[in-house]
């Protein structure tokens, strides 16, 4: 069973193939500059180098179209090429408001569900919509599972996701915080509860996704209890291009100093806030840090601002869980940002958070899940690699085996101590 996994963006279709037999990637690569012009693939197999071809794709349905005409040029399981080696397709959904609270086989209910949320990720939902139609167009008796960013956040108490506004906004256009990077969370809570050497009901963790987006999950028994992003993307931590947390007078404040439309303002507030906002050029922390070093005031400031904003969520989220059996970070900031991690967790000593600062700093490799607390630290901390595709693939699986269940109760693969990470 060749499952074929899909994240289709506003310009881009990224994509990866995985052997479920196997367990192993056949393949993965990208599509970017969708509908825009001079679009290109980027292909690569494991053990040979990528490869980059210029192809125009006008939309969507051209770039998936692109993606399987690629993938048929390989002759994986020794199959002749010309062959479409897919026999499942999932699909990475950012949104699924209130009424997935879990991943779906795609039926035009399905899609009908997904289309009528879209008004809450207008920069998302749209283009995976786009995508489960390219794919239903293309490869018409493949089945399709929806696997919804959202989903895992479902169980937070509704003190935790009711804004203090008027309350017929969120009864009649959904207005709540949802939270994103669902399926981040839930693997790197289930292996940090592996690490624990504790059944995952009986853990509490603060999870922190930490990338060019970014959110954190406070974790009760295995379970999402509060998370940093909103009803959209945009709330919570500095991130690379988005502002997280601000006074939410400022914006229109701003409208009328500068005489910007809101539209205008929305994609300030997304692509040119942030770090990239703070330092004037750089999104990318690795350059931040390099200038940071070489005394650039602006990038040691971008520094100190999402350190200190990590730092401000670990004590609120504390002060959420009660006890804390482990901190964890992940994704590309989180894996390989070791300065990032000891300036967040800086005098956190009295909640009895201890990082040991040589481990830290070897903490840099990639497919490699490490401890780099000290050995009288009451709380863990972990650094381990998210693995978004795995879930969606286990969740496609689960659901055409007819076994899968809330994720509390799926028999995922990496719950078990005999996993292998990498």
């Amino acid at each position: 069973m060749d499952i074929l996994a899909l994240n289709c963006g506003s310009s881009s279709v990224k994509y990866q193939l995985f052997d479920w037999k196997e367990k192993r990637l056949l393949a993965r690569g990208g599509v970017e500059r969708v509908a825009v012009s001079d679009s290109f693939i980027v292909h690569e197999v494991p053990g040979r180098a990528p490869y980059r071809e210029a192809h125009e794709c006008r939309d969507h349905r051209a770039a998936i179209g692109l993606v399987l005409e690629t993938l048929a040029q390989e002759s994986f399981h020794g199959k002749k090429k010309g062959t479409i080696p897919v026999d499942a397709v999932g699909h990475r959904v950012v949104h699924g408001g209130e009424h997935f609270t879990q991943s779906m086989l795609i039926t035009p209910e399905v899609l009908d569900g997904i289309r009528a949320v879209q008004h809450l990720a207008p920069l998302h939902n749209p283009h995976h919509v786009s995508g489960i139609e390219a794919v239903q167009a293309l490869l018409p008796n493949v089945p399709q599972v929806a696997v919804f960013d959202t989903a895992f956040h479902q169980t937070m108490p509704n003190r935790a996701f009711v804004y203090a506004l008027p309350y017929e906004w969120y009864q009649k256009y959904g207005v709540r915080r949802y939270g994103m990077h669902g399926s981040s969370h839930l693997y790197v809570s289930k292996r940090a509860a592996v690490l624990l050497g504790k059944p995952v009901k009986n853990c509490n963790m603060i999870t922190l996704h930490i990338g060019n987006g970014s959110s954190f999950c406070a974790v009760r028994n295995g379970v999402s209890v509060d998370t940093s992003m909103g009803m959209t993307p945009l709330e919570g931590a500095v991130m690379g291009t988005r502002c997280g947390d601000i006074d939410p007078a400022i914006p229109g404040f701003m409208m009328e100093q500068e005489g910007y439309t809101s539209k205008e303002m929305d994609a300030i507030l997304n692509k040119k806030s942030g770090v990239l906002g703070v330092t004037g050029r750089f999104s990318d922390r690795r350059d931040v840090l390099v200038y940071a070093e070489r005394g650039d005031e602006k990038c040691q400031l971008a520094l100190e601002l999402e350190s200190y904003r990590i730092r401000k969520y670990i004590g609120a989220y504390s002060s959420v869980l009660g006890r804390v059996d482990a901190i964890v970070f992940t994704a590309g900031v989180g894996e390989m940002g070791w300065k990032i991690r000891e300036m967040a967790v800086a005098e956190l000593g009295p909640l009895g958070i201890h990082l040991d600062k040589e481990k830290n700093m070897a903490a840099v490799k990639r497919g490699v899940e490490s401890d780099i607390s000290t050995p009288d630290s009451r709380v863990r901390i972990f650094v381990i690699p998210t693995n978004e595709e795995l879930v969606l693939i286990e969740d496609v699986m689960g659901i055409l085996n007819g076994t899968y269940k809330a994720h509390t109760e799926f028999d995922y693969s990496f719950i078990h101590t005999d996993f292998k990470v990498g």
